[in-house]
């Protein structure tokens, strides 16, 4: 079973986004936000490499990885199989440019 590995810019985008939910949109919004990430965290631990390929993020030298959160939103990462590790690295709003997330994932 594989680890997961919050980066501290994922996780804060993360707890932004909850906290925006419940203030905006209240307590089951902020909840929806908890449980999928649950749900994804589950996935990730048993099938590290179950979710698609990002191609905008085809040109990077690991194989970044993105599943949708939330309608709006993907949960970017990528699986480093010599540790079994996955490391989830941003919460890319795709409402934003794609320019936007190819300069932020380096």
């Amino acid at each position: 079973m594989a680890k997961i590995v919050w980066t501290k810019r994922a996780e804060c985008l993360f707890f932004d986004r909850v906290e925006y939910a419940y203030t905006e949109f209240g307590k089951s919004t902020s909840l929806k936000w908890q449980i999928e990430r649950k749900r994804i965290e589950h996935q990730l631990l048993e099938h590290p490499e179950s979710y698609t390929p990002e191609r905008l993020l085809s040109d990077k030298r690991r194989l970044y990885r993105s599943c949708h959160i939330m309608r709006r939103f993907k949960l970017v990462h990528y699986y480093a199989k010599t540790s079994d590790t996955v490391y989830i690295t941003d919460i890319w709003d795709m409402r934003m440019s794609p320019e936007t997330l190819k300069k932020r994932i380096k």
